[in-house]
């Protein structure tokens, strides 16, 4: 069997800590996810997995939000069968093939080109692949605007320096005439508190984006309008959480506030 060498920077390395969470989560006797795929790809990567220091939350919680987004993406596509979908920061996501979309839909998954370049060589499949710094704009060109646009952004604003992430928004929306935005949102504190988390430190990673309130995208002027906050301690698949973790989720979603400092997906019309 050939086992893939990835050669990444720190934060495109994070993909394999994603990839590696949605593989454990397979591999749990009630999987909250089930990505079979991921699990056999992380497989054929010859890389130290152990060094990532993954937590049973971090598994979990990767998996729930992933599960989120993949129902956002399918509701729109069965709204807009003749959409684009966009999966900004990528990495070695398997949603298209979680999601499968119908022949009628153009779907891109976009990342650094070197992210791309192990993508097309271990994960091939339908979708277009764009190789680009998502801190610019030129990469658009290459996408149709004229279809709506179905755009997920999973893991991707703490990445983001500066206002980048406002700035592609805004790019974004002017490119189509019309779409959904999905994201897992942070709030500054989440952001902020991440370069702690072992994973993350132990990339050497610091990360820097989130907002708390979830209207304040709507004055990024980009002509966004929420539309849904799903907080996730709340969701109920958390009823298949382990103890103590199971309880300490449900304690937690009794408070607003402090259920915004976990997982929460957002979604925006524009």
């Amino acid at each position: 069997m050939h086992r893939w060498q990835p050669k990444l920077g720190l934060i495109q390395e994070t993909l394999l800590l994603t990839l590696y969470a949605r593989a454990l989560d397979a591999g749990r006797p009630s999987p909250i996810l089930g990505d079979t795929l991921s699990a056999d790809l992380a497989g054929d990567i010859d890389y130290d997995f152990g060094k990532l220091k993954v937590k049973p939350n971090l598994v979990l919680t990767t998996a729930l939000r992933a599960k989120k987004l993949d129902g956002v993406v399918r509701a729109y596509i069965a709204a807009h069968p003749g959409c684009v979908v966009l999966d900004l920061g990528c990495g070695l996501d398997t949603r298209m093939f979680r999601c499968d979309p119908p022949p009628g839909v153009d779907w891109y998954d976009i990342d650094f080109p070197e992210v791309v370049h192990l993508r097309a060589g271990c994960l091939p499949g339908r979708s277009h692949l764009i190789g680009a710094d998502l801190t610019g704009s030129d990469w658009l060109t290459a996408i149709p605007g004229d279809r709506p646009a179905m755009v997920v952004a999973e893991g991707l604003l703490p990445f983001m320096p500066g206002d980048s992430f406002q700035a592609m928004t805004r790019a974004l929306a002017g490119h189509f005439p019309s779409g959904e935005l999905a994201l897992n949102g942070y709030t500054r504190f989440a952001a902020w508190a991440m370069k702690y988390h072992p994973t993350i430190k132990a990339l050497g990673i610091k990360a820097a984006q989130g907002f708390d309130d979830p209207h304040e995208p709507e004055s990024w002027d980009a002509g966004l309008e929420l539309i849904e906050e799903q907080i996730l301690t709340r969701a109920p698949e958390t009823a298949r959480f382990p103890q103590p973790l199971r309880a300490l989720t449900r304690l937690t979603a009794r408070s607003t506030a402090l259920s915004r400092q976990g997982a929460r997906i957002l979604r925006y019309r524009f």
